[in-house]
């Protein structure tokens, strides 16, 4: 097994987060905080974070899956900020964290007296994080929500068919990016802060998220002036990087230079031909190369393609539905679920994707039910020892390590 720390501690350790935030983005952000040690607070209003009511489908117990997705490893009280005795509680909680983080329309917090100026006053090392949806100035107003940034973002512009309607991503993409970078600013300030002694704010929006994960496409467009089109599964500027169809079910391959296109052209049997020997002559000649390769792809059933390419060289893989990528990972030694129990109840969940040799992750309790926690006594972090579960950072394969 790998090396702990002597001291067993985790990362975050004696790190509280006033988490104000609700649905995706900020409570992605901060259950990545409570799986590394942090003692996360959820701060809800007496109706709950939306997702609660975000169904189908729930568990068996009754609870919307939704929120359970990011919402383990926290504990969860009650503040009415429309009453003194509410915002009283959530102005406590607030100026003793090390990271307060809220998703509000800007001003919203200021009215409540609980925006940065506010809470550093009280407590000046706080890390105070504000997420929105498209900024705090003249797009303040606009409500963040992830289908209206993939719209106005320009990614539902290229997902999708060339001859279908433009298509959102199958997942609230925008706002795991968002609430990865919200991460990211986190941590780079607690960084600061440890420099420095003082404490900062860090500002992440939807739609500057999303423009910086468009990549390539944003690239692109910035040198050519020229928005891209949709190409449904094909790829701008590899070839053949694709959808294509067995005899049974779908498969992709994804050829990314030209020794694994001659180790496919092999093996399904296309002759040398100088038409494709580079990638740009693939790209540019791909509907017609598309159409080939389904023709001898259309011979053998889609598992037995991969077994084959993948003897080669080639990258290809099945598309998978969700459950058949969950057993594609545990096949691999990559142990993508984690199970957390507490007697009365348990769950099962994807786990961090985080490993960190030599320091653990923390499963401690299940997404809490509203207002779960209230009435504790905050003045120390009661990490609820009884029902920890530390679990080693999982090893990839051939890490060297059991």
């Amino acid at each position: 097994m790998g090396e702990k720390h002597s001291s067993g501690a985790l990362p975050l350790d004696g790190i509280r987060v006033a988490d104000f935030s609700r649905v995706l983005a900020g409570p992605y952000a901060t259950m990545m905080l409570a799986d590394f040690g942090a003692d996360v607070i959820k701060i809800e209003s007496p109706t709950g974070d939306d997702t609660r009511a975000w169904a189908p489908p729930r568990d068996r117990y009754g609870d919307s899956t939704y929120f359970a997705s990011v919402n383990r490893n926290k504990r969860s009280v009650v503040c009415d900020l429309t009453t003194d005795a509410g915002l009283a509680e959530a102005r406590r909680l607030a100026s003793s964290a090390d990271i307060v983080i809220e998703n509000f329309r800007p001003g919203v917090m200021e009215r409540f007296g609980l925006g940065f100026d506010s809470v550093r006053e009280l407590n000046p090392r706080v890390v105070y994080c504000s997420v929105t949806g498209f900024g705090d100035g003249a797009g303040a107003s606009l409500p963040g929500y992830d289908l209206l940034v993939q719209a106005v973002g320009g990614l539902m512009s290229v997902t999708g068919a060339p001859e279908g309607e433009p298509s959102k991503a199958g997942v609230a993409l925008v706002d795991v990016i968002t609430g990865l970078n919200a991460l990211s600013g986190i941590l780079l300030a607690l960084r600061d802060r440890d420099r420095t002694g003082v404490g900062t704010r860090v500002r992440v929006d939807l739609l500057s998220s999303l423009l910086s994960a468009l990549v390539n496409q944003a690239s692109g467009t910035l040198a050519t002036g020229v928005s891209p089109a949709r190409m449904g599964n094909a790829h701008p500027s590899i070839a053949p990087y694709e959808l294509f169809r067995a005899s049974d079910r779908e498969l992709v391959i994804a050829v990314g230079n030209d020794r694994q296109f001659a180790a496919l052209a092999e093996e399904i049997g296309i002759g040398p031909d100088d038409r494709y020997a580079t990638n740009p002559q693939r790209a540019t000649l791909r509907r017609e190369l598309h159409a080939l390769i389904d023709e001898r792809l259309g011979t053998a059933e889609a598992a037995e393609w991969v077994e084959r390419l993948t003897a080669v060289g080639v990258p290809a893989g099945l598309v998978n539905t969700v459950g058949e990528a969950i057993a594609f990972a545990e096949s691999l030694g990559l142990q993508p679920t984690v199970s957390i129990g507490d007697g009365d109840r348990d769950g099962r969940f994807v786990a961090d994707p985080v490993r960190i040799d030599g320091i653990a992750t923390i499963y401690e309790s299940l997404p809490p039910r509203l207002g779960e926690h209230q009435g504790a006594d905050w003045r120390e972090t009661g990490r609820l020892p009884e029902r920890a579960q530390r679990v080693e950072g999982r090893p990839y394969p051939n890490e060297g390590r059991p």
